[in-house]
């Protein structure tokens, strides 16, 4: 039974993936496809190695909180600390700092997908990946990397085959993210195990400096320096 919903599983995320793919990327479809690991052996796997950080099982177990930010009051901090520039980018690009999906956290599984879906923007901030295309494979290659969470494990592998098959032209710039943040993912601390919200009024580099990030993908073709003012 086993092997069969794990079949199952592949043809749906399949689908998933196409649905991401027409859409350009629709945050719903996203959202679909993260949720349909979340029961799933790879799951559990990617559970095992964020139990296995440092500070992995004491966050989990005491299921701190996923993030809830207050733009107003971050946007008021400096613009070189995390805070601020976290603030400018949700700000200057119109995100919804909540557009994540809501979920229960009362599962391990529940809790590290609901905490990474919410930190995730602070991780294009921390590493300096944009937004477009190639940042966002960037991004998502550090935490599938550093835990092998699921859908980004995923996300990122297709991502560079369908470019690589279908538009060849952006195969370099996607490949070339991606193999950024594998390098950000060796040097560096585990993101998803970081209390951001602890060091909102830290510079940037301060937490580049502790987190190990010597080497931020900002100037990059596909870097987030050009997207903010």
């Amino acid at each position: 039974m086993g092997r069969f919903q794990e079949v199952l599983r592949a043809v749906n995320n399949l689908k998933l993936l196409a649905a991401i793919g027409r859409s350009g990327g629709d945050l719903s479809n996203v959202a679909d496809l993260v949720d349909s690991f979340i029961d799933s052996p790879q799951m559990a796997d990617c559970i095992r190695r964020f139990r296995a950080l440092p500070r992995g099982a004491e966050l989990m177990d005491g299921r701190y909180p996923p993030l809830q930010p207050d733009i107003e009051r971050l946007a008021q901090l400096p613009a070189d600390t995390l805070g601020g520039r976290y603030a400018r980018l949700i700000t200057s690009l119109g995100y919804d700092p909540e557009f994540f999906r809501p979920r229960p956290t009362s599962s391990e599984a529940q809790w590290l997908t609901q905490r990474i879906a919410t930190t995730h923007d602070i991780h294009h901030v921390v590493c300096g990946f944009g937004t477009a295309a190639a940042g966002e494979s960037g991004v998502l290659a550090v935490t599938a990397a550093q835990i092998g969470f699921p859908a980004y494990v995923l996300l990122t592998s297709a991502g560079q085959l369908a470019s690589f098959r279908f538009q060849i032209e952006r195969f370099e710039a996607i490949s070339s993210a991606v193999s950024h943040g594998h390098a950000i993912a060796r040097q560096a601390s585990c993101l998803a195990a970081s209390r951001w919200e602890e060091g909102w009024e830290k510079p940037m580099s301060q937490w580049r400096q502790e987190l190990g990030i010597s080497d931020p993908a900002d100037a990059a073709p596909y870097g987030l320096a050009a997207q903010l003012p």
